[in-house]
């Protein structure tokens, strides 16, 4: 074969096994039988029409409209949760196959394979391949972004800036903190020592990419108190952050961690070019960084929004493995060379690519157990699913029930079939037609009134909520836990997938109140419940 025709072939088999392998971890196990409540969230909002979608994201998770909007076009073709979770696992594969390709542009093909194939076997990897969320995706557009970036630094085209300006863009209008890989390629560049050309097209994609997410970023400050349930991250934050790039179990995450130091050894190189240290560790250890600073400040951290970053510890490693193979591979190279046939000498080549593969094989076995485990929905906060069992099993048809919080209803709305006969106490107008993620309840006046309408009730909870390990802010949801404790006596209770359903029976003696509804006048007919 050609040598020309050679070099295509190993450089298409390094893209193209790593992303085999992530397709294969990321189908392996997909349908676990149930989702926990951010798929929920992802299923039910994308079940909605498109203008049922924007009135929601004027409310809330505008972060996301770009991914509801994709999910949405997915699911007409199955509402299933499989289907749901399918572009999070091409996705996977995709980026593993950017990864491998970054590898073997910035060195050579076999650091592309190592560093795939590392990126395919990292268990951190595998769990978000299996999630209905975005940030899969985030991944892919960002490593992506990443390579037409180092396209662009090599050649310098406007097209090829064009490009990476395009496709960082649209990546962070799937989730707004892809934009932090700006600042991985600023360190990038001044590692590099690049011309002032250079700088001044980065400069340009990057206002681009700025400017563009401005409506997004005036959007979202509105809806920060989504994540007010965030804390400052500390240096275990960022410890088990390192540990879930690198390989969680102790072997694996020792032996990464020395091959990434190792390979980090070639950040600078020569004025104008960019390496791939120079590259993945800026990629790595930046965004995280900058994120757990500014939430010293506000809380913002949390390791998903990241997820991207993982892209470049594998090519670090990798990195690191060539510097020893290279250091192995001289004695092997000095016998060969006193040989006659010279031509055989580069036959030593695939040897040390498949050792390197199999040092990667059995990484992926030590970590098995742990990609084993990540199949069970018990592994997730929650299993809505097997609440809707009990839900199922449990209540009887006309059967009153309240949520415990309110945003425990998206159990009902992810499987409604569990609920199509009981009466909701709170709902006063429903998820999609309101523009909320779970509906809009009756205040606390009319919500009183209601539970005193109720001989029992079933309560579908958060256990740490009815044990008084946390309590609500808003006034409905106070409301109703004082008239449970007052009034109600738990009667029995069922726990499954992190939640609890709990059947409250009216004390004896606890007469129900007659009085009208706060908004009713005299001679009114009662509203319904």
């Amino acid at each position: 074969m050609p040598r020309g025709h050679r070099a295509r072939l190993g450089r298409r088999t390094a893209v193209g096994v790593p992303a085999l392998v992530m397709l294969a971890v990321g189908l392996w196990g997909l349908d676990r039988g149930g989702m926990w409540r951010d798929e929920a969230v992802s299923f039910q909002v994308g079940r909605r029409t498109v203008p049922q979608i924007w009135l929601l994201l004027h409310d809330v998770d505008a972060v996301h409209g770009l991914y509801y909007l994709l999910v949405h076009a997915v699911l007409t073709v199955h509402p299933g949760e499989v289907v749901l979770r399918l572009p999070s696992v091409c996705a996977a594969a995709v980026t593993a196959a950017l990864v491998a390709a970054l590898g073997t542009r910035l060195a050579r093909p076999r650091v592309g394979l190592w560093a795939g194939l590392l990126y395919a076997v990292v268990p951190m990897t595998g769990h978000y391949a299996q999630e209905g969320r975005s940030y899969a995706l985030v991944a892919a557009g960002a490593t992506g972004a990443t390579l037409l970036f180092v396209r662009a630094v090599q050649h310098g085209s406007t097209g090829s800036w064009a490009a990476y300006g395009a496709v960082l863009a649209l990546t962070c209008w799937l989730h707004e903190f892809a934009v932090l890989l700006l600042c991985a390629h600023a360190v990038s560049l001044a590692l590099g020592r690049v011309g002032g050309r250079v700088l001044r097209a980065w400069g340009c994609a990057a206002g681009g990419v700025a400017v563009s997410l401005v409506p997004m970023v005036l959007v979202s400050r509105g809806q920060a108190a989504q994540v007010a349930w965030l804390r400052r991250p500390t240096a275990v934050t960022a410890e088990g952050l390192l540990r879930a790039f690198l390989g969680p179990s102790g072997a694996v995450y020792a032996v990464c961690l020395g091959l990434a130091l190792l390979g980090s050894a070639g950040l600078v190189g020569r004025r104008g070019e960019i390496t791939l240290a120079g590259v993945a560790l800026p990629l790595t250890v930046v965004p995280p960084v900058v994120l757990m600073l500014a939430s010293q400040a506000s809380p913002l951290f949390v390791d998903r929004y990241v997820l991207y970053a993982l892209s470049g510890a594998p090519l670090l490693v990798a990195a690191g493995a060539e510097r020893v193979a290279g250091v192995v591979g001289r004695p092997l190279k000095r016998p060969l060379l006193r040989r006659r046939r010279v031509a055989r000498f580069p036959r030593h080549i695939p040897i040390v690519t498949l050792i390197g593969v199999l040092a990667i094989a059995l990484a992926f076995l030590h970590q098995l157990p742990l990609l084993r485990a990540d199949r069970s929905p018990g592994t997730r906060p929650d299993d809505l699913a097997a609440v809707s069992r009990v839900v199922a099993r449990e209540l009887a048809p006309g059967d009153a029930v309240l949520y415990l919080p309110a945003s425990a209803r998206n159990v009902a709305l992810t499987y409604p079939g569990a609920f199509r006969e009981a009466r909701d106490v709170a709902l006063v107008e429903g998820a999609a037609g309101s523009g909320t993620l779970y509906g809009r309840e009756a205040g606390p006046r009319r919500m009183r009134w209601r539970m005193e309408r109720l001989e029992r009730v079933w309560v579908v909870a958060d256990p740490a909520l009815l044990a008084g390990r946390w309590s609500p802010r808003r006034p409905t949801e106070r409301a109703k836990l004082a008239v449970l404790g007052r009034d109600f006596t738990a009667w029995e209770e069922v726990r499954r997938g992190g939640m609890a359903v709990r059947l409250y029976v009216r004390d004896a003696g606890k007469s129900r109140d007659p009085v009208k509804p706060p908004s009713a006048r005299a001679g009114s007919p009662r509203p319904p419940l």
